[in-house]
């Protein structure tokens, strides 16, 4: 049998997807994860925490592999994070490949409960080795059902948190025992669904919140392997929730929803920061070219880079136009495009759904419409915004 190609040989393999579970203090975020590590399914899985005492695993220790790593009754390892993020995944890594430790297909990384996640997320999207080895496949939120309303109004890490995540998981809601706490609940609900609607949202006392609803949540479907674009974007979400009209129905409606909060729970002062998030799907029928496609997102970084929560979208170029890429990026920070082999249906419409931040929708659409060659009023073409940042475009406040 003849020896395979070197270059093939030196070829990293399939990139482990990897899930970050956060959540504000006091979430729930150990109950949930201890109930996880019970679970068979998640036997080829490692998990990353801070440190072990704040987990409380004695009770599902079954060894100690070496110093700063645990086995558990599930099969699945347990490890914290050494130093900073960046070593603890190359060194795993490292003894992954040189088979000092068991194979891991999955990795799961705790956040402390007052964290900005998007560190975390840009470490694995934006690292040269690690984007090769690791693939962000999801965020899992967990939210407190009795005091996740006054967490959101004082906390706007927790409304990141929130904002950015592919689960939603509801604690406590075994506490709402009551009338008011019911009433407080569906406004909870209904502030979730206005800031991410497009996150599912599972409630943990019901057992929907388990590994099969957690996990593979990524653009690819773990049985076919075969990407699952619909699943993974959850456009309709945003365009069920919202009437059709462009931004400013957008907009009109995100302020019904927040009328709606008030309405059903008058003791809660819904922060105002919530106005400053919003969920917005880009649809268009025109292909970029591609160049004019990597100018838009690279001004879309320079400029609005921290308002861009998240990013994810399938997109039409007028080269191999058969062959869509899919984007995925955490404010400033994207994945390298992946070209798929085909349209996974029949919409061959570009579609990418965005979580912001101090930016409005509008602003995304006449950014669109300017490298499409749209015309459109008061908005400067492509050739204007790139030739001279200061142009009458810029002043006009396309870029501001």
């Amino acid at each position: 049998m003849p020896d395979l190609d070197p270059v093939l040989q030196r070829r990293p393999p399939p990139p482990i997807p990897v899930t970050v579970l956060t959540g504000f203090l006091g979430a729930g975020k150990t109950t949930l994860l201890n109930r996880l590590l019970r679970d068979p399914a998640l036997s080829d899985t490692l998990v990353l925490i801070n440190e072990f005492g704040e987990i409380g695993l004695d009770h599902l220790l079954v060894e100690r592999a070496d110093g700063d790593m645990i086995v558990m009754s599930s099969g699945c390892l347990c490890c914290t994070i050494r130093g900073d993020l960046i070593t603890t995944l190359e060194d795993l890594l490292k003894r992954r490949d040189n088979g000092r430790m068991a194979p891991f297909a999955r990795v799961l990384i705790e956040t402390t409960g007052l964290a900005d996640p998007a560190p975390v997320l840009h470490t694995i999207m934006f690292h040269p080795y690690l984007m090769l080895r690791y693939r962000l496949e999801g965020v899992v939120t967990l939210v407190d059902a009795v005091n996740g309303m006054a967490t959101l109004d004082a906390h706007p890490e927790a409304l990141k948190q929130a904002a950015v995540a592919d689960r939603i998981v509801l604690s406590k809601t075994d506490l709402v025992d009551t009338a008011a706490a019911r009433l407080t609940l569906e406004a909870l609900r209904q502030r979730l669904a206005s800031l991410n609607p497009v996150a599912q949202v599972l409630d943990a006392r019901s057992g929907t919140a388990d590994a099969s609803n957690l996990f593979n949540t990524g653009l690819y479907d773990p049985a076919t392997k075969i990407p699952d674009v619909k699943r993974w974007l959850n456009a309709e979400a945003i365009e069920d929730t919202h009437a059709p009209g462009g931004a400013h129905a957008h907009d009109h409606q995100h302020g019904h929803h927040r009328h709606e909060h008030e309405t059903h729970a008058h003791e809660h002062d819904v922060n105002r920061h919530d106005a400053n998030i919003r969920a917005y799907c880009l649809r268009s029928d025109v292909p970029l070219q591609p160049q004019s496609f990597d100018m838009f997102l690279d001004m879309l970084r320079q400029f609005h880079g921290p308002s861009l929560l998240r990013v994810k979208g399938i997109v039409g170029l007028t080269v191999d136009p058969d062959r869509p890429v899919v984007i995925h990026g955490v404010q400033h920070v994207f994945h390298p495009p992946v070209r798929l082999d085909a349209w996974p249906d029949d919409d061959h419409s570009t579609r990418i759904v965005f979580i912001l931040k101090d930016l409005a929708p509008d602003f995304i659409d006449r950014l669109w419409a300017a490298f499409a060659n749209l015309s459109r009023p008061d908005t400067p073409d492509a050739e204007a915004l790139t030739q001279n940042p200061l142009a009458p475009g810029h002043r006009s406040g396309l870029l501001a």
